[in-house]
């Protein structure tokens, strides 16, 4: 029968899949598009919010740059799609912006790439569902009163979803991913015929209010840097186009191509529908505030500001159900758009692992054959962002987008010199023109991307984008000094020229804390392995005890001297390593192997009736060079379940093979001497601080082992 941790496991993740099945995870273009594309799409919910709001500081009459600015988040997101396509067909194995910039620029431009990436893929899940826990609480206060707990929950169960499988969560995100595409776009096209066609005249909830600027009679250089500051903000559009470059071993062959169309596909659908919002946001008269409560002049009291795509809503569709359909629509695509990064982490984590420069637990595949590492320590992280900044998206945005337009350029300067060196070999023409216009178009993107990233440093800097460097700096510090300890360990252990130099000789010591059955076991054992010398080895710290183990040891007829060590401290592991250590130091060529005696129970709650002092002997003897420890295990009958089942799942795979032979190891028991009754009736004493009292007898089982 499974064990509850099991059931549980398998209750929430499902069964788990063989290593053979990876294929059937991968990914067609129609599911791909929702799970690679949401954290783009969904941006539209929340970069044209940013684009008002930060206009909004110089007063209402700024919003008419509004279109402008979002044209020129349009034409960077076009360069970006272009310029990716280059890199999905040239780079199809996944490594994406990390590997374009390992290979070409080196490894540590790949090591300051992939720092920018994991940030951003963290404040991607922080700020894609603390914005949409906004959309949804503009329809339902109690949301808004809970927003903290509502996207920490939100959070929980994307990362459920995740670890069940890549295909499963893909399935999951598609309808909603396409269900928000055909609700945004519908309300764009119904907006626009009404307007135009039926001649309505919609308006806002927010166009009647009189909205003052925080700051009057800006300058042209203030104006200036307002509206970069603006274009910097809408740029958080284009986080998530490069999850795609990141995912391509996820896509079913031809995989380059069905990557580059996705991204085309992508691109061409998130233009439409911040461009659509935009415009009907002028069209209404929408207005959306940094500050309403000190930028309203005669407002409504208690006046509570809406996010863009819920007042388009109201003003399209009313106050009915469909306004319902546009929040919640909007609030699930901000939820799933967590997703890109939930694919895009892992994936980029078990690379670094690969490379050693993250722990190797995040290379490896879970059950259901997703990187569980990774997704896990990506939801905690996000869910740490969220409580500290108590998941308002104003506050986290000024941390965002500065990561990605990092990698965005070191990975363009990287296509550049991938197009050079092929171009230096490189003699077919028609070959050749396909290759200079890919390094201008990546040209080009590398100037333009690098360009924002001034201009995002610039503008976010002292906002919260330090966060964001200083966070770099910390994830970048640290995976080079997790390649330089791998490296350092595999120096180390790497083989020596020539033949290794065995030990001349092998010094066995038991430790002896009470003379009962795995004191004994452990005994014959280092007996079998026919060391050079064996002792038995006990620490006096009551005498009346020690004397007690004596006369039991001389009861049994044991023919190995027990050796008593003093201890006037009653500490027992400092005595036991100052005599393995005088052991070693005798013969500095010879190896000391030392058998710790432990019973194993059953049960979880068994372990806690019973000191862990052998762990701690055990743990300090591994620092000891020239040390073995070896531990002889003694099952109690608590464990003969657990014994069973083992026994059982090994018919299961065949035939069990019994041991060779059938010899009985002599040497351990001499003659009987005389009994002493008081010494037999006396209880044996314990080893201080061991683990080792005295078990009851198990059954099927005598003092010398099992029958």
């Amino acid at each position: 029968m499974a064990s509850p941790t099991s059931l549980v496991k398998r209750l929430l993740l499902g069964r788990p899949f063989r290593s053979d099945k990876l294929q059937h995870t991968l990914l067609p273009k129609r599911i791909a598009l929702p799970v690679f594309a949401s954290d783009a799409l969904s941006s539209v919910a929340y970069a044209p919010d940013e684009i008002l709001l930060t206009l909004s500081i110089a007063g209402a009459s700024a919003y008419v740059f509004s279109p402008w600015v979002a044209l020129a988040v349009v034409v960077v997101m076009l360069t970006v799609v272009a310029s990716y396509r280059q890199n999905v067909h040239a780079y199809p194995s996944g490594g994406g912006d990390y590997e374009v910039a390992t290979v070409n620029l080196g490894p540590k431009f790949g090591v300051g790439v992939a720092s920018a990436l994991l940030v951003d893929y963290v404040l991607t899940v922080a700020v894609s569902v603390s914005s949409g826990v906004a959309n949804l609480g503009s329809v339902l206060p109690f949301v808004a009163e809970h927003r903290v707990g509502v996207a920490v929950t939100a959070v929980a169960l994307l990362t459920a979803i995740n670890l069940r499988g890549l295909r499963e969560s893909g399935t999951a995100f598609a309808i909603p991913t396409y269900g928000f595409m055909i609700v945004i776009i519908g309300m764009i096209l119904t907006g626009l015929v009404r307007i135009f066609v039926l001649g309505h005249d919609l308006r806002a909830p927010s166009a009647e209010l009189v909205v003052s600027a925080e700051h009057a009679d800006l300058t042209a250089f203030a104006m200036a840097f307002l509206l970069l500051r603006a274009f910097s903000s809408g740029c958080a559009a284009l986080t998530g186009v490069e999850a795609i470059s990141n995912g391509v071993p996820a896509f079913k062959p031809p995989k380059s191509r069905n990557a580059a169309t996705t991204l085309l596909m992508l691109g061409s659908v998130a233009i439409i529908m911040i461009m659509g919002i935009i415009w009907l946001s002028r069209l209404t008269g929408l207005q959306f505030m940094e500050n309403p409560a000190r930028q309203l002049a005669d407002g409504p009291v208690g006046y509570v500001q809406k996010t863009v795509t819920v007042q388009l809503g109201e003003a399209i569709f009313g106050g009915g159900v469909l306004l319902f359909v546009v929040a919640g629509a909007t609030a699930l695509i901000l939820f799933l758009a967590a997703n890109t990064a939930f694919n895009g982490f892992p994936v980029l984590g078990s690379i670094l692992a690969q490379d050693r420069y993250l722990p190797r637990q995040l290379h490896t595949r879970g059950d259901r054959l997703a990187f569980s590492n990774g997704i896990v320590f990506l939801a905690l992280t996000a869910i740490l962002l969220i409580v500290s900044f108590q998941a308002e998206v104003t506050r986290l945005i000024q941390l965002y987008i500065v990561g990605v337009f990092v990698s965005f350029t070191l990975s363009q300067a990287g296509m550049i010199r991938h197009w050079n060196r092929l171009l230096r070999t490189e003699r077919d023409p028609v070959v050749r023109r396909r290759m200079v216009r890919s390094r201008a178009i990546n040209t080009f993107g590398m100037g333009l991307t690098g360009a924002v990233l001034v201009v995002v440093l610039v503008t976010k800097f002292l906002l919260g984008a330090w966060i964001a460097i200083a966070a770099m700096a910390v994830i970048y510090a640290m995976m080079l000094g997790i390649r330089r300890h791998y490296d350092r360990v595999a120096a180390e252990l790497t083989p020596a020229e020539g033949r290794p130099v065995l030990p001349a000789r092998n010094h066995a010591i038991v430790l002896v804390s009470k003379v009962h059955q795995p004191t004994l076991r452990a005994v014959a054992y280092a007996l079998a392995t026919r060391p050079d010398t064996l002792t038995a080895l006990t620490v006096n710290v009551d005498e009346a005890d020690t004397r007690a183990v004596q006369a039991e040891w001389e009861r049994h007829g044991v023919t190995v001297p027990l050796t008593v060590i003093d201890s006037p401290y009653r500490e027992i592991t400092r005595p036991i390593l100052d005599f393995v250590a005088s052991a070693r130091r005798e013969s500095p060529r010879d190896v000391v192997t030392v058998f710790i005696p432990e019973y194993v129970v059953g049960h979880w709650w068994e372990n806690l009736l019973h000191n862990q002092s052998a762990l701690r002997i055990k743990g300090r003897l591994l620092f000891e060079p020239g040390v073995m420890v070896t531990s002889v295990p003694w099952q109690l009958a608590s464990t003969a379940r657990k014994n069973l089942d083992r026994f059982d799942a090994t018919l299961n795979r065949g035939p069990a093979r019994g041991p060779r032979g059938g010899a009985p190891v002599g040497g351990l028991f001499g003659p009987p001497p005389p009994s002493n009754t008081a010494a037999a009736a006396a209880p044996p004493p314990p080893l201080a601080g061991t683990d080792l009292e005295e078990p009851p007898p198990a059954p099927g089982r005598d003092a010398a082992g099992p029958r």
